[in-house]
């Protein structure tokens, strides 16, 4: 099973995720798009990389496969056209991570071939950064979401390739799942987007349609705490996200592009 997850920090704002293997010394890493931080953290940890899964093709979540390939020769997935993938995926594909099972989710929007991995089983025990981030004393084995840059926290991906109609589509398939899935993106970009939900709740209370977002607030503040404190503010939840994050709030495809060009141009 999953014994932990850990975020290892690349370039100015990735997170690359390291699952580690409870019943033994190997690690799966998601999106690498840097070799080098991972290198180092599995040093460290004495650890080896037999997984890595590949959410879409950018640079930033690819550019280390070459190194890491050739050093520990772990099992890479993910979509097509990418090279180093071994295993292509395509929606509803399954996988096994230590004993861990995921589903693949097509999740088009921020690029054409981006997917999700999802897992009901979610890990045995939480890791000490979910304990910190999610409030479930009665649950430790949350389901699980690794969803590149679709979903952020507070936020989603800009449309490099994808339509709206895609992106709306691909958020309203993420917010379906349980509430209380950890949702682990692959930037720290909460701040940022915190702002501009504030901005986006503030002119919707203006108009009549919503009262003040007490959620948000709340969140806004302990994340500013978290990163005051030079911790991570991931990962969220879906249920937080479909509380506090305005692109999944949205109603119409119209209402998502129209916030998604404000937020490009904020």
């Amino acid at each position: 099973m999953i014994a932990a997850i850990h975020p290892i920090p690349a370039f100015a704002d990735n997170y690359i995720w390291c699952l580690l293997d409870s019943g033994g010394e190997d690690a799966c890493v998601v999106d690498p798009g840097d070799a080098g931080p991972v290198f180092e953290y599995l040093d460290g940890e004495r650890r080896r990389l037999s997984h890595i899964l590949i959410t879409h093709h950018h640079a930033d979540h690819t550019g280390g496969l070459a190194r890491l390939k050739q050093e520990y020769e772990p099992m890479v997935y993910g979509p097509a056209g990418i090279a180093g993938v071994e295993r292509v995926l395509t929606e509803g594909d399954e996988l096994g991570v230590f004993d861990t099972h995921f589903r693949v989710l097509e999740v088009p929007g921020h690029t054409l071939d981006h997917i999700a991995y999802f897992s009901e089983e979610g890990s045995k025990e939480a890791s000490a950064l979910e304990e910190a981030r999610i409030e479930d004393e009665d649950d430790t084995r949350r389901p699980l979401l690794f969803c590149g840059d679709t979903l952020f926290a507070a936020g989603c991906g800009r449309l490099f390739e994808g339509t709206p109609a895609m992106m709306f589509d691909s958020l309203a398939k993420l917010a379906a799942l349980p509430a209380a899935t950890a949702v682990y993106c692959t930037h720290e970009y909460t701040l940022a987007n915190l702002k501009f939900a504030a901005a986006a709740a503030a002119k919707a209370a203006g108009a009549g349609s919503a009262d003040e977002n007490d959620d948000l607030q709340q969140r806004i503040i302990r994340d500013k705490g978290s990163r005051a404190a030079g911790r991570p503010t991931l990962p969220s939840t879906i249920g937080l996200e479909r509380a506090t994050n305005p692109f999944l709030r949205c109603d119409t495809v119209e209402d998502f592009a129209a916030l998604r060009k404000w937020k490009d141009e904020f």
